[in-house]
């Protein structure tokens, strides 16, 4: 049964870079936490980012969903070149400014760009979070599979959970399995069947019973089931 949850909006200001998105805090929170941020063309209110927000508060989680720096630089448009290295320091101003509202297991994911970033953030700086979520994970650009993106993960030693659809253009399943057996610490990869980068979350439209199964797999992979 899900638990009652107050939504805010969340902004840190004495950060460098700053915090600025929306907090779901739970009536009956577990006492762990995750922060979670989106893809290259989205922001924090994209329908994916929401409905893992709504899900794992439900389960008592603390949820921050987030606006990359880039994004709360202007309103549209792709990250450009050279500032990924600041979206990652705008992920660990939130996993600071997390670290005082959650006092039990804390855990970092973002949808595409947004989840890579957590990985190179988290293979720089290894004891940071206790884990990780991430959707629709960029292996490649599309069309171009040579350009493999998986430099840092022999250095990612947290547990994480990746989901990947079977028609996402950004890797296949069995490029994910390949790429994801080069990270040395404890993995799980959950294939949606007949979906692309999406996950079937586009516009307006939203895939529900997905986070379900999303959260589900994530309480087993880090035995909070």
């Amino acid at each position: 049964m899900s638990a009652k949850v107050s939504i805010e909006a969340f902004s840190n200001m004495s950060m460098d870079p700053n915090v600025r998105g929306f907090i779901h805090r739970p009536d009956a929170p577990s006492g762990n936490g995750l922060i979670f941020t989106h893809g290259a063309g989205g922001n924090c209110q994209s329908s994916l980012v929401v409905a893992i927000a709504e899900v794992f508060s439900g389960a008592g989680f603390a949820v921050l969903r987030c606006d990359l720096p880039y994004r709360q630089a202007r309103s549209y448009g792709p990250p450009r070149p050279g500032e990924a290295a600041r979206d990652r320091l705008g992920l660990k101003s939130a996993v600071a400014a997390m670290r005082g509202a959650v006092p039990g297991r804390l855990f970092l994911g973002g949808q595409s760009y947004g989840g890579r970033q957590t990985t190179m953030l988290c293979a720089e700086e290894p004891g940071l979070v206790d884990g990780l979520l991430l959707t629709s994970y960029p292996l490649h650009p599309p069309g171009k599979p040579a350009q493999l993106r998986t430099q840092h993960l022999p250095k990612l030693t947290i547990p994480a959970l990746f989901v990947q659809g079977t028609r996402d253009p950004f890797a296949t399943i069995d490029e994910a399995r390949s790429a994801i057996s080069l990270i040395p610490g404890k993995t799980a990869l959950l294939p949606v069947e007949n979906q692309g980068h999406d996950l079937g979350f586009k516009g307006k439209k939203r895939a529900d019973d997905l986070v379900g199964l999303v959260l589900s797999e994530f309480e087993k992979l880090f035995g909070l089931a």
